[in-house]
């Protein structure tokens, strides 16, 4: 899985960035620091006024009350989508495909099927293979108008846009263990990928009920693993809005009223859990995958 990049501009904030959550709803405004002060902070918080007919508009306009009163000139800046706002699709190469535009017509070509329009109206990126299935990421070309724009307005150095799924994975997929499958949860959803040796088989965006535990979880991710046809995984490695509860391990009743083994569940990003619980989910949503 791959992000999508634009550059504009020069950095003049060494060991220092910012990081914008771009969610329907709200945009967030974080400052992170590599070298000195706090590590993260958030800067800013603003609403932004439902416009069906003009949503993009409508997060240009709250990202420039947003910015408006930053004096952030110049900075690096990395935008974060909520998933929402972009596509994630499994793609499988087609055969005896050689070149990039294959792919990129079968990328197309699925979306098409997938989602019922032409893609012409989003910018698409992947992790291109010709030998193997891959995953790719389309963000709407009128967003991304919208995003430019703002930062040329603002003169901010942009290294990166990237759908939030796409910032957790590349920042923590590394530490996945052998048979473990990934999670991000993150206000109130829970986007699974079901890791089996060939990769990703498919990502699922899941509501987490108020409440859920470890039984909901373990129950759930086998039934996941049954719909794939695929062993249910002994372990998920999660990152952001982890339930404190999926993290202890408890007996699970099975069918026939005895224990069965629970899933374990992990926290990929433990150590940001103390500031973590802090943020709003614009705020965490800005976070994403940043080091």
């Amino acid at each position: 899985m791959r992000n999508m990049t634009m550059a504009i501009g020069q950095s003049l904030h060494l060991g220092q960035s910012l990081r914008i959550g771009i969610a329907p709803h709200a945009v967030g405004l974080l400052r992170v620091s590599r070298w000195r002060g706090a590590p993260v902070t958030v800067l800013a918080e603003h609403t932004i006024a439902a416009s069906s007919a003009h949503p993009f508009d409508a997060i240009a306009n709250a990202l420039r009350t947003l910015l408006n009163e930053q004096g952030v000139e110049r900075w690096p800046a990395a935008f974060v989508l909520a998933d929402e706002l972009a596509r994630l699709w499994r793609v499988t190469p087609p055969q005896g495909a050689t070149r990039l535009d294959d792919l990129q017509a079968a990328a197309g070509l699925r979306f098409q099927s997938l989602y019922g329009e032409p893609p012409a109206a989003w910018q698409i990126g992947a992790d291109w293979s010709a030998v193997q299935p891959f995953f790719a990421a389309a963000v709407p070309r009128a967003l991304l108008a919208s995003l430019t724009l703002v930062a040329e307005e603002f003169r901010l150095a942009v290294v990166g846009v990237e759908p939030h799924f796409i910032s957790a994975w590349n920042r923590w997929h590394g530490g996945l263990k052998a048979g473990a499958w990934y999670a991000l949860v993150h206000d109130g959803l829970m986007t699974l990928a079901p890791v089996a040796a060939d990769g990703v088989r498919a990502l699922r965006v899941l509501p987490v009920p108020p409440g859920a535990d470890q039984a909901w979880l373990t129950q759930t991710l086998q039934r996941e693993a049954l719909l794939l046809d695929l062993p249910p995984p002994a372990l998920l490695q999660a990152c952001g809005a982890v339930p404190a509860a999926w993290l202890r391990a408890a007996g699970v009743a099975n069918s026939a009223g005895t224990a069965a083994a629970p899933v374990r569940c992990e926290a990929l990003d433990h150590a940001r859990k103390a500031v973590y619980a802090g943020f709003s989910p614009v705020a965490q949503l800005a976070w994403g995958g940043a080091r």
